[in-house]
């Protein structure tokens, strides 16, 4: 799998008003092709006055190249910037971000387009496994995220122009196009001698996969209705290297009926510490927010949980809950995992603390953290799942319940429901036998060189121990993550040359697992004055958790320590 990094993306998906006639797979050229599909009307004003100059119109109320189009706000708003950079588009940021609005919910994606590729706009660094074949990741995803493709729906004729765009601005691209499809997806029956290119495939399969006109479109544009976000909601929410959270998420009505203005407060299920942020937010398309906060007091760390943070969150259909990330850094490597819940009458369980428990544990206590819990119950009201008994109420209030459970010694590993009061949480916490294995998260991770000119980039590692699956086999799909293990953490040489010092001059690693990169530019303490840089094994090895040979778990993580981003790709800030 590629493993990307998602806060750097190139203008590679934007449409472009002229058209380029340069061929990249020897089929015709989209100055010759004929639009086949009915493409969507433009009704704003706004947009037809600042657009329609270059974009002629029709008489069905089309504007050439924009209607044949879809894409997401960041879309929107990257391909804004273009007409701006490229073609002299005069428009003020009042404006822009009127269009972008505008855009998003006439020529946007629907919820369910957009929910695969919502890690794009979350600025996660992740191993994509969307990608289908070889063929697909040398043409759509060698220079950047195969999400950035996704997040366009385009006609035939557009996905053609698209590439040609490709050709006559990046040279690599028709390297990419001219070379012959990998032998499994070339077409049975078809001259050896006459390949499929990759060009070609590309065309077909985006064509077929992400085509303007879909059922969810069609479905979501009758739905599409003003988002009524305003109440209160539930939050839980996880921060690598500083553990799980819960907390409320008020939101207000702003300046206008798509705008609004929050305040949160977290909770720390590890050490009761609490955080409270205030920000706003603009949902476009009636589902996807984007919006910005900050904490009551200055952030005092880079990994600071009142840091100023971008917020990316995607609100189900039934704005009934969200899925999103918070981030912040200069690299957007810092972030929270939230998950919002609309806060009603009803109960609700947010999350089980410890978390993991072993088989024949007796007289452990759990505390169940909710919303509006019954507090009259006896130990049989509370359901903890199959070989888990509650034994006693410790005590009740509707925000937690703490009681004490026995679990059974021959207890199946694996996930447990919670039921209590007609409230189910899902996977709240698993019983295990024993850790197996244990593995560092992220698997690969790259860290930059700053602090004279240029700001550093952190990273942030986690240990997570897991227990063999019925396969009794490590590293396959049925092990059971257990949770966090107390590990010590270490970095070593990754071996690449015989005097290999890297581990001496990359940086340091925190106790906590939090990396600090060393700073830019030559050290002469160096062989040859190099730069800082290097590559390095992160090592977490386990304090309890031994092997069959009696000795400690370990895993590591391979790590790359680099310079600076000297220069980034447009990003375009949607929600300012």
């Amino acid at each position: 799998m590629k493993r990307v990094t998602l806060s750097k993306f190139g203008l590679l998906a934007l449409f472009s008003a002229s058209i380029v006639v340069a061929q990249a797979d020897g089929g015709p050229d989209g100055a010759t092709m004929k639009e086949s599909d009915p493409g969507i009307p433009v009704a704003d004003a706004l947009v037809k006055e600042k657009c329609g100059t270059c974009h002629t119109p029709d008489a069905k109320g089309n504007l050439s190249r924009i209607s044949w189009v879809r894409t997401t706000p960041e879309g929107w708003s990257q391909a804004i910037k273009r007409m701006v950079r490229l073609n002299g588009l005069a428009i003020t940021p009042d404006e822009s971000r009127a269009i972008v609005k505008s855009l998003s919910s006439s020529h946007g994606l629907a919820p369910q387009e957009a929910l695969p590729v919502m890690y794009l706009a979350e600025k996660r660094t992740i191993d994509e496994s969307n990608i289908p074949n070889e063929t697909m990741r040398g043409a759509c995803a060698a220079c950047h995220s195969f999400a950035q493709t996704l997040s366009w729906r385009r006609s035939k004729l557009e996905w053609k122009q698209l590439q040609d765009l490709h050709v006559a601005m990046y040279s690599q691209a028709d390297a990419q196009y001219r070379r012959p499809a990998e032998d499994s997806e070339q077409p049975a029956g078809r001259d050896p001698k006459d390949k499929m290119l990759r060009g070609e495939y590309a065309l077909t399969y985006m064509a077929k996969t992400a085509p303007l006109h879909t059922p969810e479109w069609a479905a979501w544009r009758s739905r599409q209705s003003v988002p009524r976000l305003a109440g209160e909601w539930l939050v839980v929410a996880s921060a690598p290297g500083q553990g799980r959270f819960v907390g409320s998420f008020s939101v207000k009505p702003g300046k206008s009926a798509d705008e609004f203005v929050t305040s949160s407060t977290l909770r720390s299920l590890t050490n009761g510490g609490t955080v409270s942020r205030s920000g706003a937010g603009i949902v476009y398309a009636g589902y996807s927010w984007r919006g910005s906060s900050k904490g009551a007091a200055a952030a005092g760390k880079p990994d600071d949980l009142a840091s100023a943070a971008r917020e990316t969150m995607w609100f189900a259909p039934d704005q009934q809950s969200a899925i999103g990330r918070w981030y912040w850094g200069d690299y957007q490597e810092f972030g929270l995992d939230v998950k919002l819940i609309r806060a009603t009458a009803a109960p609700a369980v947010l999350a089980v603390v410890p978390g993991p428990v072993k088989a024949g544990t007796k007289g452990t206590q759990f505390r169940i953290v909710g919303h509006n819990l019954p507090v009259s119950l006896t130990p049989a009201d509370i359901d903890l799942g199959v070989g888990v008994t509650a034994t006693k109420i410790v005590s009740a209030s509707p925000q937690e319940l703490v009681v004490t459970a026995d679990v059974a010694a021959g207890a199946a590993s694996g996930q447990r429901n919670v039921a209590v009061g007609g409230a189910v949480l899902e996977q709240a916490f698993p019983v295990y036998s024993k850790i197996d294995y244990i593995k560092v998260t992220p698997e690969t991770a790259v860290s930059r060189l700053g602090g004279i000119k240029f700001p550093k980039g952190y990273a942030q590692f986690d240990a997570t121990g897991f227990e063999n699956g019925i396969d009794g086999k490590q590293g396959t799909a049925d092990d059971i993550a257990v949770g966090p293990v107390d590990v010590t953490w270490s970095t070593q040489e990754y071996l690449a040359v015989y005097y290999d010092d890297d581990a001496k001059y990359v940086g340091a690693l925190s106790p906590a697992a939090l990396f600090t990169p060393n700073s830019e530019g030559p050290n002469p303490a160096r062989r040859f004055g190099r730069n800082n840089y290097g590559d390095v094994w992160v090592v977490a090895t386990a304090k309890a958790e031994k092997d069959k040979f009696g000795k400690p778990l370990t895993a590591r993580s391979y790590m790359v320590v680099t310079v600076p981003a000297y220069q980034k790709w447009d990003q375009p800030e949607v929600s300012q």
